[in-house]
């Protein structure tokens, strides 16, 4: 098959992505629930659709781009789905921002489809990008959370693991956020480091060291340590609480830290973590002093009311004045932030929805599953061995899966719907039948809504056709791929709701990929103002640069600064292996070679590094080491097929029909491979060269994964010496002032192997290259004295010139071994060691020539014209 003779010079990306996207069709990607071929169902992120896919996301799409499309080239039925993640805070916050309002400033169903609109139009946007970026995603396994398709699997899991017991209510501390107005879990939390204020202050006569003097409200007991033989008098006793005068326990515990502060501690319900455990272990009051919304409640008297930090203040303020304010130290302090909105979250006690946490379940699962990097398991074996709490899934928020259930007004029953009516919406829906317990017919509706993990976690049950009726067909997925940052939250709470409703793991393998840094050292973000859109990469260079950059930079799991040089030189390469693509194809249009198979040395030798190559970036693909894969591909195709294959048979090119067959049919082959090993990372220049090479009825993403399989041990250690004998002389060349195409004369190689190169060496240094395997009869000559002017012009000024001119005329082997002096005008100096020192020639048979040695068994005589 010929190819075609037009082939632009330069290779235009803008052009040649559109002209393909236009062309491919979309259906080639769809997973085949009808075909006999394995199976590979990738368990993709679903991101928010905020509208912004910024090259922190679609970086950890390439990799899952990369994965789909060289599975489909290995045989694989592939379904690469693409969620959208729309319920949760993201877009609330978004809708709230944008119209100038909270949720509570219009109708609760206003408020959703508020959000729809907004979720709907971003998504668009999203995926207008990801097209553009060259993912091959199976759009006819789309889903969106907040459509009534895929909400209603997550209440159908709400109702099995309601009814298996997993799921329970019930008042307990829970993280809140008082902005959001909403539980979060504690994965959801992130900590920031923060200056405060350690404040001491009298209580009831023992000093106190805290730093929320607004929660003294709160205060249920104090608490001190055992041994602490300072508190013997009072432990056990009633003190009253300053400026609000209830009276409360002093109590011993071993977690008090006597070096803290005054060595007691007040314990408040609640103002971190430690304070529910001791509230819990030693059966305290429950006392609220800060409400959802943040303000101070009746319990804190006087400033009901107030913010926590007009509290905190006015608390202070009034200590001040009674003088029981002692001090204040500045305190360094990890924070608690919402992972959102950033505001320090508070522990509140109110009545929410929970999952059990059975973590020797979840650890068991993660260890059937594969984990790449392998330490990325770590992670989440140290959350599991950290979670007290169990999960609470409930949110007070509106945009989000509605949790589907009623409770009876009369008897406080919880009532299910029938699980064919699913999905419902309780503030909407009514009950169909009476109480089952006392048979009333008066309901409330739960108005809390599901936490978008609710949503995401059953990604993997979705795609694979989970209906409720057991175990998926298609169940596990082969691969989940997502970042680090979410080890704790999606991979947790995934495996955790697998486990919970098949019994099994969701995935054979998970993949792990780095986040993308900004220049200021933190992750891509748009909180942080540091993001950059594909679409800034795209215009000036195309989207397979791009992608090109994200297999290069890191290795998998590693995190990435993302550089605008390493785009470039992705981009250059693509310009080497354009001339690479327009020289091959010159060549195969003067005809196609008959020969089907490789008999000349160096095309051999190029065969097996072909097969080598193949080997290594089919491995680096098989173990998800992009970056291997890449750097594999770009030096082969550099350095051994441009700068060492085709400069060696170019004279076979060019010349007569001997031995060109082969090489053409080297040369069409490794091309060949080469559009098909880059396809995956770099699918719209693969694509262009292919195209040409096969006059453009083939697709390259319609073709088996390159296969290797050629070896000749022979021909290549022959090959490798014929490559540095070539690199060896083109060095010499260099030296000697000579141009790479000048005539050379006669070059002899005196080496252990029997070589016969065809001429492909001699056409290549323009020399004639004699191959000889026995040793050279070398005689060494002294042809000139090379003089130290460093040492002798100081030391003999004027008579430099007379003492250089004795050593010339000393014979051969006192030049090789000086003498002790020469005579200059008649008078005895004496020889300045390493003055000089002999320069020696080398003849054969009568002839000078040159000698290069690049290793001990290789010896190479150039005899010049």
């Amino acid at each position: 098959m010929s190819a075609p003779k037009e082939i632009p010079k330069n290779y235009e990306p803008a052009e040649v992505e559109e002209r393909w996207l236009k062309t491919w069709k979309k259906e080639s990607y769809y997973f085949d629930p009808e075909s006999k071929k394995p199976q590979f169902i990738i368990d993709t992120p679903p991101p928010y659709p905020t509208g912004n896919f910024h090259i922190g996301n679609a970086f950890n799409w390439c990799y899952i781009d990369f994965i789909a499309r060289y599975k489909r080239m290995r045989g694989y039925n592939v379904m690469f789905p693409q969620g959208w993640d729309c319920h949760g805070l993201p877009t609330e916050v978004k809708v709230e921002e944008l119209n100038g309002i909270t949720k509570n400033d219009v109708p609760r169903q206003q408020f959703r489809e508020m959000c729809r609109e907004l979720t709907l139009k971003n998504i668009e946007k999203m995926r207008q990008t990801m097209i553009r970026c060259g993912f091959s995603n199976d759009w006819s396994n789309e889903y969106i959370t907040m459509l009534p398709k895929y909400y209603r699997k997550t209440q159908l899991s709400f109702l099995r693991m309601y009814q298996k017991g997993d799921i329970y209510q019930s008042e307990h501390p829970v993280n809140f956020c008082t902005r959001c107005e909403t539980a979060i879990a504690f994965a959801e939390v992130s900590y920031e480091d923060r200056k405060t204020k350690l404040n001491f202050f009298d209580f009831d006569g023992v000093e106190i060291a805290t730093t929320r003097p607004e929660l003294l409200a709160a205060c249920v007991a104090v608490a001190v340590h055992p041994d602490d033989k300072r508190y013997d008098a009072i432990r056990g006793k009633a003190l009253k609480v300053p400026i609000f005068g209830h009276d409360v326990k002093v109590i011993s515990d071993e977690a008090v830290d006597p070096k803290f502060g005054s060595g007691a501690v007040m314990i408040c319900t609640f103002g971190d973590k430690q304070d529910v455990h001791w509230w819990k272990q030693h059966n305290l009051d429950l006392r609220k002093a800060i409400d959802l919304s943040g303000k101070m409640t009746a319990v804190a008297g006087k400033y009901e009311g107030m913010s926590s930090g007009e509290c905190r203040e006015a608390i202070l303020s009034y200590m001040e004045s009674l003088g029981i304010l002692k001090r204040q130290e500045d305190l360094e302090q990890r924070v608690g932030t919402c992972w959102r909105c950033k505001t320090p979250i508070e522990i509140l006690s109110e009545k929410q929805w929970f999952v059990k946490v059975h973590n020797e379940e979840i650890l068991e699962a993660a260890n059937q599953i594969s984990w790449t990097p392998e330490h990325m398991k770590m992670r989440l074996e140290n959350w599991a061995s950290q979670m007290e709490w169990d999960w609470c899934i409930s949110r007070q928020r509106i945009f989000a899966t509605p949790i589907p259930v009623w409770f009876c007004s009369k008897c406080g029953e919880v009532i299910l719907p029938d699980e064919e009516d699913l999905p419902i919406d309780p503030t909407v829906d009514k009950p169909k039948r009476p109480c089952p317990k006392c048979g009333s017919i008066d309901f409330h509706c739960e108005e809390d809504v599901l936490d978008t993990w609710m949503d995401s976690s059953i990604s993997v049950l979705n795609i694979t056709g989970w209906d409720g009726s057991g175990v998926p067909e298609r169940f596990p997925a082969q691969i989940r791929p997502q970042g680090h940052d979410i080890i704790r939250t999606w991979a947790f709470y995934t495996i955790l709701r697998s486990v919970a409703l098949t019994g099994s793991h969701p995935w054979e393998n998970i993949l792990v990929n780095g986040m993308v840094l900004g220049d200021d050292g933190f992750k891509m973000s748009k909180s942080r103002n540091n993001i950059i859109a594909p679409e800034e990469i795209l215009v000036k260079y195309g989207a397979d640069p791009f992608r090109q950059w994200s297999a290069a930079g890191a290795s998998t799991g590693q995190d990435i600064v993302f550089n605008w040089n390493d785009v470039i030189a992705a981009s250059r390469f693509q310009t080497k292996m354009w001339n690479i693509n327009r020289f091959v194809l010159m060549h195969l249009e003067k005809g196609y070679p008959e020969d089907n198979e490789a008999t000349y040395l160096v095309d051999r030798w190029m065969m097996h590094r072909l097969s080598e190559s193949i080997d290594e970036v089919t491995a680096a693909m098989e173990g998800f080491q992009f970056d291997q894969a890449i750097r594999a591909i770009r030096e082969f195709a550099r350095d051994v097929f441009a700068d060492n294959y085709i400069e060696l048979v170019k004279g076979r090119l060019y010349g007569s029909e001997e031995g060109r067959g082969s090489a053409l049919y080297v040369l069409r082959t490794c091309l060949d491979a080469l559009c098909r090993m880059l396809a995956p990372m770099t699918p719209f220049f693969a694509e262009e060269c292919y195209s040409y090479l096969t006059g453009g009825k083939e697709s390259v993403h319609a073709q088996q994964w390159v296969q290797s399989g050629f070896k000749d041990d022979e021909a290549k250690a022959e090959g490798d010496l014929v490559i540095k004998i070539v690199s060896e002389i083109r060095r010499y060349k260099h030296d000697e002032g000579l141009a790479l195409n000048a005539p050379l004369g006669h070059v002899a190689v005196y080496t252990p192997l029997e070589i016969d190169d065809g001429g492909d060496a001699s056409a290549t240094l323009n020399a004639n290259v004699e191959w000889r395997s026995d040793k050279p009869d070398l005689q060494k000559i002294v042809s000139d004295v090379s003089f130290n002017m460093g040492l002798i012009g100081p030391n003999l000024r004027n008579k430099a010139k007379g003492y250089m001119d004795a050593v010339r005329s000393l014979s051969d082997e006192q030049k090789v071994t000086p003498p002790g002096s020469v005579t200059v005008d008649g008078e005895e100096i004496a020889v300045i060691p390493g003055s000089f020192e002999p320069v020696f020639a080398y003849r054969v048979a009568g002839e000078e020539v040159d000698v290069l040695q690049p290793s001990e068994d290789v010896i190479i005589t150039v005899q010049k014209e």
